[in-house]
C-alpha cells in the first residue's frame, strides 16, 4: 500500500507506522513509493503555479491586469431620470466603477468625495459610474432615484438585482472602487483613499490610478483593501 503526502510534504504519521512495520518491503517497492510521492508533489505544485492569476491580495476574484467583466443593461438613474449601464457603451478612456449602498454610513461619508471626483475630471476622458447590489429596499432603483436627487449625485447610479456584477468583480464592501483602463483591464481595485475622515487623507489611490492612466504611466499602487459595509449576497 502506498503512502500519501501530507500538506507539508511529509508522510502522514499513521502511514509511516504502517510502512515501517512491514516485515519486508523490496528496495524496488520503496523506490516506487518514493517516486509516487515525488510525482504527487510535482503535480500539486504544477497545479498551483499553472493556475491563472484570477485573484488579488484582497480581492478573491480579480487582480490588477485582469480583463474587466463586462455588463450590460443594468437599470440605473442619472439625476433622477431613468438610464442604464452598459460597459461597451462607455467611450471614455478610463472608467471608475464604484460599488455603493445607500444604507451604508461609510458610503454616505464618501458621497461628497465621489461627487468631487466626477467634477474634478470633467472635460477629461474619465467616466465614473456607481452600482448597488444589496437586496435592500433602500438600495434599489426607486430609492436610488430619490437618493440621487437629495444628494446631488452627478454620475449614473445603477442597481443590479441579480447581483451578478458584484460577484463578477468580487465586490465585498461599499464603497469599493475599480479603475479600468482604455482596454478595459483592471488597473486598480480597492479603496478610494486611505482614511474615512477626509481631512486625514494622505493617499488618494483612485485619483493616483486615474492620473497615471491619463498620462500613460504605470499605476504604482494597484490594489488596496476595501473598507466599508459588507455586501450581503443572496444564495
Amino acid at each position: 500500500m502506498a503512502s500519501f503526502p501530507a500538506h507539508n510534504g511529509s508522510v502522514l504519521p499513521g502511514m509511516v507506522h504502517f510502512v515501517l512495520n512491514q516485515p519486508s518491503i523490496p528496495r524496488k517497492s520503496l523506490q516506487e513509493i518514493a517516486t509516487m510521492r515525488k510525482l504527487v508533489l510535482a503535480f500539486a505544485a504544477l497545479a498551483l503555479t499553472a493556475s491563472p492569476a484570477f485573484a488579488g491580495k484582497f480581492n478573491k476574484v480579480l487582480s490588477a491586469g485582469d480583463k474587466a467583466p463586462t455588463f450590460a443593461g443594468i437599470p440605473a438613474a442619472f439625476k433622477g431620470e431613468d438610464s442604464s449601464l452598459t460597459l461597451s457603451d462607455i467611450k471614455e478612456d478610463v472608467v471608475v466603477l464604484v460599488f455603493l449602498g445607500n444604507h451604508c454610513p461609510v458610503v454616505q461619508m464618501y458621497d461628497d468625495r465621489i461627487i468631487d471626483l466626477v467634477n474634478d475630471y470633467k472635460g477629461k476622458s474619465v467616466k465614473v459610474i456607481g452600482v448597488a447590489v444589496a437586496d435592500l429596499a433602500s438600495d434599489k432603483l426607486p430609492a436610488i432615484k430619490t437618493y440621487s436627487k437629495d444628494k446631488g449625485i452627478n454620475y449614473i447610479y445603477g442597481y443590479d438585482e441579480t447581483q451578478a456584477i458584484g460577484k463578477a468583480y468580487g465586490a465585498t464592501n461599499t464603497p469599493q472602487f475599480f479603475v479600468l483602463d482604455k482596454h478595459r483591464n483592471v488597473s486598480y481595485l480597492g479603496a478610494l483613499d486611505d482614511n474615512g475622515i477626509e481631512s486625514k487623507v494622505t493617499k488618494t489611490y483612485v485619483r493616483d490610478a486615474v492620473n497615471a492612466l491619463l498620462e500613460g504611466k504605470k499605476v504604482e499602487v494597484s490594489e488596496t483593501q476595501p473598507k466599508g459595509c459588507g455586501i450581503q449576497y443572496k444564495r
